[in-house]
């Protein structure tokens, strides 16, 4: 649409002139008081201040300075502005994990050192193949990685899968638009999706896994560039993730009880699925708009106690990693698939967790309850009777009476906290509680076995006045004290150990 600039009032006249990024059309009026103006190209006469770094791409009325392919703002620019500034895509650095001793990964960090070195924005598709075809060598034979301890296994996993993500996410912007797929004979497979904004779903599919999501959780906001969807799948890398751990998400360790009707044991897992990773441009990725769907095919069939569960790999602060399930759900399983669900996007897999229940017996949860119940009552009328008993009061009843105290709150605190697992620190240190309480039962059980065999030993008058005075001083001490120091050496060395899912 024309667009006109009114100039201020001189000597009572009003001249009307093309405003910026404008031009008056050939042959139409042309007056001070009557001008029709049209769109000037600057990109096309040259009236640009495009640096040379950019393309000129004119828009109506101005125009805009957008990178080449395969090149990026320079650090403190923005593309698609008058004064953009570009400069080449270079290869992200991707070092080795410190510490670990492996000349097959020092091997393959060499080969990716030489790709860096000699990257080109313009063999970009060359550079990518050559990453899929060493990652998959690496898995292929991976040599001496195999005798590494599982925690050093984890470790690489963990390089390796963060550190091929971030070097594909990076090196594709350089990617012209289209779709891509790359593989390499160890059976990894890389599919890419290069893009411009659009209004419709993005399906990625490989021969395990299919990736669905949405644009908008593609791209980036405000930005009309081209954008890049990625799904790796790197079969092989399970043998660097055995033993793993598994972190569930909180209601799942409840929802198996119910389930089961039962006390949750322990647990093993195994992978069903390929390890993948999915990525897109956007890296904000924590909480999509729009959840991800991903469908898994997997050849085992999960039995009646096996649960299967849709995991990512959680990035530890040590620089190793577990499986979490936080943010991610099963919408449906089958025989042979799983869809799953995921608000963020990470390394992904499919796992299938064996679960032993061990069933509750009703009667023998009632002989529990009504024998701890008759223990408690009695141990009660002890405590009164060594308290209250004036005549009877010696060494002998002050032993029985820290006994019978110690049991007592022992059993109470057994009968009615033992499965108070919903907050951990809480579960923590009710088992603190009860491992302090019984040790202390045993010593003081030891204290009065003690002072008996010493008593009967020694008859005379003076040797049991010399025993009663002994026992005094050194019962509290030893009979609270001990205990006190076993709890806090095995908290501190294993306070892990300290309560159960279930217990």
């Amino acid at each position: 649409m024309p667009q006109l600039h009114p100039l201020p009032q001189l000597h009572g006249q009003l001249e009307c002139r093309c405003g910026p990024g404008w031009k008056p059309i050939p042959g139409s009026p042309n007056g001070p008081n009557n001008i029709v103006c049209e769109d000037k190209d600057e990109c096309s006469s040259g009236e640009h201040r495009c640096h040379n770094s950019t393309i000129c791409v004119n828009t109506v009325g101005s125009y805009t300075c957008h990178c080449r392919q395969g090149w990026v703002p320079r650090p403190g620019f923005q593309d698609k502005q008058m004064i953009t500034i570009c400069e080449e895509i270079s290869f992200p650095i991707w070092t080795a994990p410190s510490g670990i001793k492996s000349q097959a990964l020092s091997r393959f960090f060499n080969r990716i050192q030489d790709l860096g070195r000699n990257f080109r924005s313009a063999s970009v598709l060359n550079t990518v193949r050559d990453l899929v075809q060493e990652m998959g060598d690496l898995l292929e034979t991976p040599g001496d990685l195999k005798a590494l301890p599982f925690s050093e296994q984890h470790f690489v996993a963990t390089n390796l899968l963060f550190g091929m993500e971030n070097v594909l996410r990076w090196v594709s912007k350089a990617l012209p638009k289209g779709s891509f797929t790359f593989g390499s004979s160890a059976g990894i497979e890389l599919s890419l999706e290069v893009q411009a904004p659009s209004y419709r779903n993005i399906t990625l599919i490989q021969n395990q896994t299919k990736m669905m999501l949405t644009w908008d959780t593609v791209h980036d906001s405000g930005d009309s560039g081209l954008a890049v969807v990625g799904l790796l799948s790197t079969p092989g890398m399970d043998r660097f993730l055995a033993e793993a751990p598994l972190v569930l998400d909180a209601e799942e360790p409840t929802t198996l009880r119910e389930t089961h009707r039962g006390l949750l044991q322990e647990t093993s897992h195994i992978l069903l699925s390929d390890v993948i990773s999915a990525f897109i441009t956007n890296k904000d990725t924590e909480s999509l708009r729009c959840p991800v769907t991903f469908v898994f095919q997997h050849s085992v069939t999960p039995g009646p106690r096996e649960k299967v569960h849709c995991v990512y790999w959680e990035h530890g602060q040590n620089g190793s990693g577990h499986w979490d399930t936080r943010g991610c759900w099963v919408t449906s399983t089958r025989d042979n698939s799983t869809t799953c669900q995921c608000t963020h996007l990470s390394i992904f897999a499919v796992l299938m967790a064996h679960y032993s229940v061990q069933e509750e017996d009703p009667a023998l949860t009632v002989i529990t309850y009504v024998g701890l119940s008759l223990s408690l009552l009695c141990l009660l009328l002890a405590a009164l009777t060594f308290l209250l008993c004036k005549a009877i009061q010696n060494t002998s009843t002050l032993l029985h009476l820290q006994l019978s105290l110690c049991l007592f709150l022992a059993h109470l605190l057994f009968l009615t906290a033992f499965d108070r697992t919903e907050n951990k620190v809480l579960c923590a240190v009710i088992a603190g509680a009860l491992h302090y309480l019984y040790l202390a039962s045993f010593t003081w059980m030891l204290l009065v076995g003690l002072h008996l065999f010493l008593s009967a030993r020694n008859l005379t008058v003076v040797n049991y006045s010399s025993i009663n005075r002994f026992m005094k001083k050194a019962m509290f001490p030893v009979g609270y004290g001990v205990p006190a120091v076993i709890v806090a050496i095995s908290a501190a060395s294993r306070p892990h150990l300290y309560g159960t899912p279930t217990r």
